[in-house]
């Protein structure tokens, strides 16, 4: 083989590939007890393959999150994470409109948001935005790569976005992959996460707060469920049911912290997890809830549907399994119900 400055570029490029597909392989043999973890470093790896592909400066890859409306970066080589509204953006408009999109004049493109170079200085000069595909051909994500590094500094939108397609392809596969799982940690009807969220929640974030040796953090959590929900089935049918779970699960969500985990536990029944919350605290937030819920209308076809509903609130015991906690809140609950409903019993 001549050693000519084409081959020996060639080369480099060839040995890029093979160095982060290396690690491609690595990261996914990897064990994890996490395996978002798993997913964010192969996007950062995939991110990063994508770029040497195509010679740019910086690359992103965005996750169309549609249960918030939202498009966020879920790895990003040369920049932090960014969240847009979705259809916003060039790559709102590439997966609006299901198509690649370049431009070599950003800042006279309609679409463009230069904020962030306005904050930090960077100077965009060219863009490529190419739409990923699931293997059901929905549109659930989008590669974005900046400023071309060749002498013209220019995107050429046939020749690049097919250098670009392995790694949007891979890129695809995994974010399907991520996407079932979080699918599986969520509750359809209400869109909270379901018990399997919980339990990951509680061993990723909440069991680490209570088991750190040199903090004093503590944790409660409350359990709670709609009184006489089977009689709203009865009288107004199943669908005024669901109204009425989707209601009370906005409700709680909207009047909990952020930081806060809200679950559906199953059937009527929710818990909510607080950390850094005392039983006392926890007590008042599960207090201002169920006011809230008694004061509020769920609205459904033409009917004005009331509920309430009962608390059991406890604080969680480190020395105690998970269950066992949720047992105590349970038990709590059950008084609650006993002693008449629309309470909160810590």
């Amino acid at each position: 083989m001549n050693n000519t400055p084409e081959t020996s570029q060639s080369d480099i490029l060839l040995d890029k590939i093979f160095t982060i597909t290396q690690d491609l392989y690595k990261e996914m043999s990897r064990p994890t007890e996490d395996s978002s973890d798993n997913h964010a470093a192969i996007f950062r790896l995939l991110t990063d393959l994508g770029r040497n592909l195509v010679n740019a400066d910086r690359a992103s890859f965005w996750k169309w999150d549609k249960r918030a409306h939202e498009l966020w970066t879920t790895a990003a080589v040369g920049t932090g994470r960014i969240t847009i509204p979705e259809g916003t953006g060039l790559v709102g408009k590439a997966l609006t409109e299901q198509r690649a999109i370049v431009t070599n004049d950003p800042y006279n493109h309609p679409d463009f948001n230069s904020d962030v170079d306005k904050k930090t200085g960077y100077v965009t000069k060219s863009i490529l935005v190419m739409p990923i595909c699931n293997c059901r051909g929905e549109f659930i994500g989008a590669y974005q790569a900046i400023n071309k590094l060749d002498s013209e500094g220019k995107f050429d939108l046939e020749e690049d976005c097919r250098k670009l397609s392995l790694a949007a392809f891979i890129c695809g596969i995994t974010l399907e992959s991520e996407t079932f799982l979080d699918d599986s940690h969520h509750d359809k009807l209400t869109e909270l996460k379901n018990r399997m969220g919980f339990y990951n929640d509680y061993n990723k974030n909440f069991s680490k707060i209570l088991n750190d040796p040199n903090s004093v953090r503590c944790v409660s959590l409350f359990i709670c469920d709609i009184d006489f929900f089977k009689k709203v089935n009865d009288t107004y049918g199943h669908n005024a049911g669901d109204a009425v779970l989707k209601h009370v699960a906005k409700n709680i969500s909207r009047n909990s912290r952020i930081c806060d985990g809200v679950y559906r536990w199953g059937g009527e029944e929710f818990i909510v997890i607080l950390p850094d919350t005392g039983l006392n605290e926890a007590a008042d937030a599960a207090e201002r809830i169920r006011t809230i819920i008694m004061k509020s209308v769920c609205l459904f076809e033409e009917l004005q549907i009331k509920v309430t509903m009962s608390f059991g609130v406890t604080q969680i015991d480190p020395m105690k399994s998970i269950e066992d906690n949720i047992k105590d809140a349970d038990e709590k609950l059950y008084m609650a119900k006993e002693g008449g409903r629309n309470r909160v019993i810590r």
